[in-house]
């Protein structure tokens, strides 16, 4: 017993935590300074440009969410298997499998999904945005985006095998190369430099395209020189149907769940366009500095779902509840200094991403309830990622649901037809956080997780 106490300490230690979410961290930052950048960027081109970037960003995560939730179910297989290899020795070939596996089905699921939104996203952008402004400058950004998911895709299953065997430095390195490739590449092509057409909008789309092509350029070179040949990832398998069933059982449910989660900024995006270009632009630059605090919790949640995974794949379910508490409180003790600063210097934050003097002004209450809403509703998806964590991935949907049918009512009463300050309608998003916290711990009182196979 003692030498399991202590194995437990050694390898679940707010310390070993830390080592294994700062990569992670690093990695989300710099790519949240990706689509800080674009604003930025666009910020000093247009309030049209800068909302339409708002919606059409929104609209290419959904899309990107569907293989990204695929790679995060994947990651949770990984990591059972990275636990359960571990604990006797052997069967570190079988992570290999799920990498290749996984990696062949994002082929084919990105040139479906490229394909069917450049049939279809013209004509669901039209029926869901009013402007006609924001409707040309948001289809531009997405025909010249859409494409880059295949980078996208096959760069989030090597980032699930780095997270699932918790060796997650090579996530910092791959994340700076991306960021300084989006910011030369943005500077150039929005604004036309060294000779290049300026592009505006267009410009911020295929930087960010472009950038997904480095990163992944990256992964597979420092991929074959220094990952442990015990994985398999040197040697490509191929797809065989009965392993990708048993993935796809998995991370099939997260795909979903994923794509509903940011599906409820899309709604919240299109509630407000309707209450002008300016409120949306608003909502963009609040949604842009908040995302720095949520990726702090984001990087947190990773290692939380790989952690449950690790130690429920080694036979010890009584660790679980403990490392969901160590991993909140070292996200409250990170997160709490950023919050003070946005809320202490709020101008400061928000005349990086806009030069315009009456949308740094009325945006200053907006980011103070994002803040609030932020910091009150913080574990919610360090919870959602631990019931992930167990293996029960039907259940993080379900949970998803629940809580969006509680934040789209929040949104028609207080938006469409109280139509509130921009202000009051980001408490929307405390609705959904906070309806997932409470599912979530009761999930985890209820106790039936702990014998779930996968």
């Amino acid at each position: 017993m003692a030498a399991n106490s202590f194995k437990f300490e050694q390898h679940y230690s707010f310390k070993a935590i830390w080592r294994t979410t700062f990569p992670i961290l690093v990695s989300l930052v710099m790519e949240q300074l990706l689509g800080m950048t674009d604003t930025a960027f666009l910020g000093r081109v247009g309030e049209i440009e800068l909302g339409a970037s708002a919606v059409a960003g929104v609209y290419f995560t959904i899309l990107f969410m569907l293989g990204y939730g695929f790679s995060i179910g994947a990651q949770i297989i990984i990591g059972r298997r990275h636990g359960e290899a571990s604990e006797r020795k052997t069967g570190f070939g079988d992570i290999g499998k799920v990498f290749w596996q996984g990696s062949w089905f994002l082929i084919i699921l990105a040139v479906i999904t490229i394909g069917l939104s450049f049939l279809f996203s013209p004509a669901l952008l039209r029926a869901m945005l009013h402007s006609d402004n924001i409707y040309g400058a948001a289809r531009t950004y997405v025909d010249w985006r859409v494409p880059g998911l295949l980078f996208a895709y096959l760069t989030s299953m090597f980032r699930a095998f780095y997270v699932g065997t918790r060796k997650t430095a090579s996530l910092t390195l791959n994340s700076i190369v991306m960021v300084c490739s989006n910011i030369l590449l943005d500077w150039l092509l929005i604004f036309g430099h060294w000779g290049l057409p300026a592009m505006g909008i267009q410009g911020a789309a295929l930087a960010s395209t472009i950038s997904e092509g480095i990163s992944l350029v990256f992964f597979v070179v420092w991929a074959f020189f220094t990952v442990d040949k015990k994985y398999g990832l040197q040697k490509p398998v191929k797809p065989v149907w009965k392993e990708l069933k048993q993935i796809f059982s998995t991370a099939s449910w997260v795909m979903l769940e994923y794509a509903l989660n940011v599906s409820v900024w899309l709604l919240f995006f299109l509630f407000i366009e309707h209450l002008g270009e300016e409120p949306l632009a608003i909502s963009n630059i609040a949604r842009s500095i908040s995302g720095l605090p949520f990726d702090v919790v984001a990087a947190f949640s990773a290692t939380a779902a790989t952690l449950v995974s690790n130690i429920i794949g080694e036979g010890k379910p009584d660790g679980v509840i403990p490392i969901i508490r160590r991993v909140t409180m070292l996200t409250t003790v990170t997160v709490l200094p950023l919050l003070a600063f946005f809320c202490l210097c709020p101008r400061l934050i928000i005349s990086i991403f806009t030069d315009i003097p009456a949308l740094v002004q009325n945006s200053i209450p907006t980011v103070w309830v994002m803040c609030g809403v932020t910091l009150f509703t913080l574990p919610w998806n360090i919870y959602l990622q631990a019931v992930a964590g167990t293996g029960n991935t039907r259940m993080c949907l379900r949970f998803d649901i629940i809580s969006l049918a509680f934040y789209t009512l929040f949104c028609i009463i207080v938006i469409g037809i109280l139509k509130a300050n921009i202000a009051v309608c980001c408490l929307a998003d405390g609705v959904y956080q906070g309806c997932i916290w409470i599912l979530c711990a009761w999930y985890f009182h209820k106790g039936n997780w702990r014998d779930k196979q996968i």
